[in-house]
């Protein structure tokens, strides 16, 4: 009788070694060549797991400091943000935890200051560069930037359609970041940013930086999308637990604002 192959899973990413009385079981787990368990476990950060993962292959330390930083930047978009406000109706509403995180990714995921965004922001950085005539005809062409499901954006990606004015949050982050190392688009962004901004007529948004620390960072587009939507979580999880708490009666939004309330119609 012919022994039954066995099967294997192939990816560049990760290698296990199973027990030796368990084939189910791990005794040696190898991100991109390195032991996780064994080595990385308690010496390594999760900014350079994350990179790994990622990128396949260990961070320089300026790039480890610049993805933590970007990763407490980016960790809570706060209350009014539209993907921590759905992640907050569903723990206020009683909802799982998975249903909480999954109304924040859906919501989070578009093109007003969500992943898609940054998907597009990160396009512009590796199609314009440095060239800053080539960056506005790039960013101006937003109309026709239509991809597959997604609805065609409504304003150049990685700006504001609503600011008045950049936001402090916005160049606290721009400057710190900018400020960590050798990162040539974080740097031109903050040299630009004036000239980036007339030309765009609205404010840089929290999305262009975190779109060019990302490209910085040698993401690609579909990358730097992912890790955007797992990086902004921690503060929907947050307040998703919060509301929970609190209840109904304390939950901080103002009501619906219908422009046809049938209440309003009978009160008539």
């Amino acid at each position: 009788m012919t022994a039954k192959p066995k099967e294997s899973i192939h990816t560049r990413i990760w290698r296990e070694e199973p027990e030796p009385n368990n084939p189910f079981a791990t005794r040696a787990a190898y991100c991109h060549g390195y032991d996780v368990y064994g080595d990385m476990l308690g010496q390594a950060r999760w900014a350079q797991m994350l990179y790994l993962l990622f990128r396949g292959e260990a961070p320089t330390a300026e790039q480890t400091h610049l993805l933590d930083a970007l990763a407490l930047a980016l960790a809570n978009p706060g209350p009014r943000d539209a993907s921590v406000h759905a992640a907050m109706c569903g723990g206020v509403a009683g909802s799982t935890a998975a249903a909480s995180l999954m109304a924040a990714l859906s919501v989070g995921a578009g093109r007003y200051g969500g992943a898609r965004e940054v998907f597009d922001a990160m396009n512009i950085w590796a199609d314009a560069g440095h060239d800053m005539a080539a960056w506005v005809r790039r960013a101006s062409a937003w109309e026709s930037a239509s991809l597959g499901i997604w609805p065609e954006a409504e304003h150049p990606a990685g700006f504001d359609p609503y600011g008045a004015t950049t936001a402090t949050a916005v160049l606290q982050t721009l400057d710190g970041l900018a400020g960590m190392g050798p990162f040539s688009n974080l740097h031109w962004l903050a040299a630009n940013r004036a000239q980036l901004e007339q030309a765009m007529g609205v404010p840089l948004a929290m999305v262009g930086v975190a779109a060019a620390a990302l490209s910085d960072l040698g993401f690609t587009a579909p990358q730097g999308e992912m890790l955007y939507l797992m990086l902004r979580l921690p503060g929907a999880a947050a307040h998703a637990l919060e509301q929970g708490q609190y209840g109904v009666k304390k939950f901080p939004f103002y009501p619906v604002e219908l422009t046809d309330d049938p209440l309003q119609r009978e009160a008539l």
